[in-house]
C-alpha cells in the first residue's frame, strides 16, 4: 500500500521564513509526559517515548522544560535550567533527529501554577501575588528577578543549541508566566511590567528579544524559532482575541519561524474580541498573513482532520493525543494504511505504547483524557 493522493499534502516539505526546513506538516506536540529524572535530567523512558512518535512526522516539540528551578510545574518535568542538562538533553536531540526529523524544544516557566512541593523553598513566583482560599500560594517577581528571569530564557536557548536541537519554542501559552504576564487577571503591577496593554506585554517580547539575542550569538545555520500562545482566557478581566491581535502584531515584527495555538479544539470559534462566527485558527490566519506560518493543534485523531486543517490554510498541524494511542499514526498515514490507525489504548498492551509510568497514572486518573479500554 502506498500514500494516497488525497494525503499527499501532509508530507510536503515545508520552509520556515528564517530558512530551515522540515520534510512534512505534521508536527508533534509537546506532550507532558511525567517521565524525565527527579532532578530534571532526560531519562531513557522519555527518550523512547518521544522517539517512538517521531517517525515521518515533520518535526518534534519536546515536553515543556522548565528554564530555572523555580519554574517547575510538573513531576517528572525536563530541565534546561543547567548545564549539567545538557548531555542528556543531547541525547534526547540527537535520537530525534535519527528518526529523520527537526528537534524542537519547548522552553517553559509555570509561574503561579507551578508546584510548590518541587521548587526550592516552596517559592513560587508570579507576575503579582496570589491568592487561593486566603493563603498567599505566588508572590509577585521582583525586578531584578524579572531581568534575571528573562536572561534564564536567554541561557536555555543556549543550551538547547549546544545540545543540539534544530530549533526552540517560547511557551507563552496556557496560562504559564509569560500569559500571565500579558493577561490583566493575573498582571497586577503598576511598574513598568504591568498597567496598560503595552506594558503587561512587555515581559513576553523581553523574552522574545533575549531569546532572538541567544541565537544571534551561538548559530551560524537556520534555527527554528516558535512562540506557542493560547489566543482566548474564559475570566473577565482576561485576554481576549483583540489582546491576541496586538500580540500577534508584535511578535510578526520579531522574525520569527512560526506561531504555535494552543487550542482543545482546532475548530473553535472566537468567544470574546473578534467576529465569533469564525475559528480562531481563520481569525489568526488572517492576522498573520503570509509572514508568519501557524501551527494548528487541537483534536486533530484522522487523516482526514489533518487534512481539514491544512485545506483550511493552516500550514503545518500538531497531534498529541492521537499520538499517545498510535505511534504509528503517521507511518499508516504515509503507507496508505490510515484505516489501520488505532483510536484507543488497550491496557492489556501496555508495554507496546512505551508510556512513562507517570503519564500513564495520569491517563488513568483522567478518565476520558485519552481513550482507553481492558
Amino acid at each position: 500500500m502506498r500514500l494516497k493522493n488525497e494525503f499527499k499534502p501532509l508530507f510536503e516539505p515545508f520552509t520556515f521564513p528564517g530558512g530551515a526546513s522540515i520534510d512534512g506538516r505534521l508536527v508533534v506536540a509537546p506532550m507532558t509526559h511525567f517521565g524525565s529524572h527527579e532532578d530534571g535530567t532526560i531519562s531513557q523512558d522519555e527518550i523512547d517515548f518521544i522517539t517512538a512518535r517521531s517517525s515521518e512526522m515533520g518535526m518534534v516539540i519536546t515536553a515543556c522544560a522548565n528554564v530555572t528551578p523555580d519554574g517547575k510545574a510538573f513531576e517528572g518535568q525536563p530541565s534546561i535550567a543547567r548545564d549539567e542538562d545538557i548531555p542528556g538533553l543531547k541525547k534526547l536531540a540527537s535520537e530525534i533527529q535519527a528518526k529523520g526529523t527537526k528537534a524542537i524544544i519547548q522552553i517553559h516557566h509555570g509561574g503561579s501554577q507551578a508546584l510548590s512541593h518541587l521548587v526550592p523553598n516552596g517559592d513560587v513566583v508570579a507576575p503579582s501575588d496570589v491568592f487561593k482560599d486566603g493563603k498567599q500560594i505566588a508572590r509577585a517577581l521582583k525586578e531584578e528577578e524579572i531581568t534575571h528571569m528573562i536572561d534564564s530564557f536567554k541561557e536555555a536557548t543556549r543550551r538547547a543549541i549546544q545540545a543540539g536541537f534544530d530549533g526552540v519554542e517560547i511557551h507563552g501559552a496556557n496560562g504559564y508566566l509569560l500569559q500571565q504576564f500579558y493577561s490583566p487577571h493575573s498582571n497586577q503591577r503598576t511598574d513598568q511590567w504591568g498597567g496598560s496593554e503595552e506594558k503587561r506585554l512587555a515581559f513576553p517580547i523581553a523574552v522574545v528579544d533575549a531569546v532572538k539575542e541567544a541565537i544571534k550569538d551561538h548559530v551560524t545555520k537556520p534555527f527554528i524559532f516558535g512562540y506557542r500562545l493560547s489566543p482566548e482566557e474564559p475570566e473577565t478581566p482576561g485576554l481576549t482575541m483583540t489582546e491576541t491581535f496586538t500580540l500577534v502584531d508584535v511578535l510578526k515584527t520579531k522574525n520569527l519561524d512560526y506561531l504555535h495555538i494552543s487550542l482543545m479544539e482546532i475548530d473553535s470559534k472566537a468567544r470574546r474580541g473578534a467576529d465569533a462566527s469564525k475559528t480562531r485558527m481563520a481569525l489568526l490566519k488572517e492576522r498573520c498573513g503570509d509572514t508568519l506560518p501557524l501551527i494548528g493543534v487541537g483534536s486533530v485523531i484522522t487523516a482526514e482532520d489533518a487534512l481539514s486543517a491544512y485545506n483550511q490554510g493552516i500550514p503545518l498541524i500538531a497531534v498529541a493525543r492521537e499520538l499517545i494511542v498510535d505511534p504509528d499514526w503517521a507511518k499508516k498515514i504515509k503507507e496508505g494504511r490510515e484505516s489501520e490507525i488505532e483510536t484507543v489504548i488497550k491496557r492489556s498492551q501496555k508495554d507496546k505504547y512505551l508510556i512513562p509510568e507517570g503519564l500513564w497514572s495520569v491517563m488513568e486518573a483522567s478518565q476520558g483524557w485519552v481513550p482507553m479500554e481492558d
